[in-house]
């Protein structure tokens, strides 16, 4: 009796094993691949610096005419009063905003010429002190200074003049009309011992 159920039972497996290695299996597709790459995403354009500073703007210097083998410096000086300014301004510049450096016991000479029609000016080298004076008064270096120096010469007039750089130091290039530098109507000069040429150095505003 035992026999015939083993008998059975290992009939019935042989039968469904012989059933479930028949049956067939429907594949998986694969997933379909494009007939063309996909196109590669553009590269991001890089960032404009916002930080780098923008070109500097070369001065016009252009009135400084310096000769190293005479050892002299040459400059044409005017002085123009543009609508609405509170002063007069010497090439273009007030309150110091321009400084002609000279080597020490340069010649200096000046071609100076008033443009302005309203007013009568001059030019002095002074000194600087803790406080701009009033008015001009005597010159640094002999011969500094134009014609007239605190009555001024009127508009059209102009004035020549040379001389020696023989002390270091900073200085007042200045209108000696009364209150003409008080007002703004200045730029400066200094005398260096360091210094191999006459050039102009400008202030950042």
């Amino acid at each position: 009796m035992q026999y015939s159920i083993r008998f059975s039972l290992l009939s019935a497996g042989l039968i469904g094993g012989f059933a479930c290695s028949g049956r067939s299996q429907t594949p998986v597709p694969a997933p379909p691949t494009s007939a063309e790459p996909a196109a590669a995403e553009p590269a991001a354009s890089p960032a404009a610096d916002v930080t780098s500073p923008a070109p500097a703007v070369k001065a016009d210097t252009s009135w400084l005419k310096s000769d190293s083998a005479a050892s002299t410096v040459t400059l044409a000086l005017g002085v123009t009063r543009p609508a609405g300014s509170s002063s007069a301004l010497i090439n273009g510049y007030r309150l110091g905003a321009a400084r002609v450096v000279v080597p020490l016991r340069w010649t200096v000479k000046w071609e100076w010429r008033n443009e302005d029609p309203s007013a009568s000016h001059s030019l002095v080298v002074m000194n600087q002190r803790e406080k701009l004076p009033l008015e001009g008064g005597r010159a640094a270096f002999s011969n500094a200074m134009s014609r007239s120096v605190t009555a001024g010469l009127p508009s059209g007039q102009t004035d020549e003049t040379t001389f020696e750089a023989e002390e270091t130091g900073f200085y007042w290039l200045m209108c000696g009309v009364p209150s003409h530098a008080l007002n703004g109507e200045w730029i400066e000069l200094q005398v260096s011992s360091d210094a191999g040429t006459a050039r102009v150095q400008l202030k950042r505003p």
